[in-house]
């Protein structure tokens, strides 16, 4: 397997750019690098700056390169679509600015990548994690989200050759197996790919493994986080947004949760799984000063794994 391990800003806290206590993102590519990465992403939309001179060269400062922009916003709302193409411009216009990666045989698409996940609707974050209380979209707000994607999408392939990876997100309107597998069906591979997260899956009550396995062929890139099952156990009982789960620390450094890493290595080989995978652990920017310490141990967890 020709597989790299990148990670993503969210690893110090960075989900939403409005949070006050943001780490500057210089330090953010600065402990990434010293942490062993050499694939960052840009993290939520206006974190980076769209400034291609001034990213590339802190990027070249630190090794790294871009695996993945990120377009995580509300997906249904149909007042939001002109700000959804407007961040798509953004994000792959500078995309296709920096340095290249170079393609491994056996990815289907070359990277970067654009990540779309839904966000922002409080109905849905109260409810994370249990697909049997939370409440689906209605047949009409279904397809909009879906008309909404294709859109995005073919934006971001038809005028900048970047290929999107819809993410299910816990909290958001895509998020429990019913809705995957309604949006594998909706969304052809020849629109968008799937990046799929080992943590999130868990987290709305999927098997990693399997959804993987049963998914092989929209599998264009994956995520790998763990959740510290005690955490895990306790937020399911509160009633709790996703993100504020996440400060209590239900996502732990990878290796020391409940997630099966062997069993997933395991998994990729057999599929001929080729290119990159990115560390995420959602917290607390307030808790960023434990990052570089976590990233580092999920890098040499995942090393000592065969990854």
């Amino acid at each position: 397997m020709a597989i790299h391990i990148s990670t993503a800003p969210c690893c110090w806290g960075v989900d939403d750019v409005k949070n006050p206590f943001l780490p500057p993102w210089r330090r953010v590519l600065s402990e990434a690098a010293q942490a062993g990465y050499r694939g960052i992403e840009l993290g939520p939309y206006g974190y980076l700056p769209l400034d291609a001179q001034t990213v590339g060269e802190a990027l070249a400062e630190h090794g790294l390169h871009v695996v993945a922009g990120t377009l995580f916003d509300n997906l249904v709302d149909p007042a939001n679509l002109l700000s959804l193409l407007s961040q798509t411009h953004n994000i792959c216009a500078l995309l296709g600015q920096l340095p290249a990666i170079e393609q491994e045989p056996g990815q289907r698409f070359r990277m970067p990548y654009l990540v779309v996940m839904d966000w922002g609707h409080e109905e849905r974050d109260y409810a994370a994690g249990h697909p049997d209380r939370a409440p689906r979209l209605a047949e009409d707000d279904w397809q909009r989200m879906m008309a909404h994607i294709r859109a995005i999408a073919e934006l971001a392939w038809n005028e900048y050759g970047v290929r999107a990876v819809i993410h299910p997100h816990a909290g958001g309107y895509l998020e429990f197996a019913d809705e995957l597998a309604r949006l594998a069906r909706d969304i052809p591979d020849s629109v968008a790919g799937l990046c799929l997260d080992t943590g999130h899956l868990y987290y709305s009550g999927m098997d990693p493994v399997e959804t993987l396995r049963q998914y092989a062929d929209r599998l264009d890139y994956l995520h790998f986080k763990d959740i510290d099952r005690a955490v895990f156990e306790q937020v399911l009982g509160e009633r709790i947004r996703f993100f504020d789960a996440c400060a209590k620390g239900v996502m732990c450094p990878i290796g020391r949760g409940v997630i099966d890493y062997p069993a997933l290595r395991q998994l990729l080989q057999e599929l001929g799984y080729q290119g990159y995978i990115t560390v995420e652990q959602e917290r607390d920017p307030r808790h960023a000063n434990g990052s570089l310490q976590d990233v580092a141990a999920s890098r040499a967890y995942l090393a000592s794994a065969g990854f």
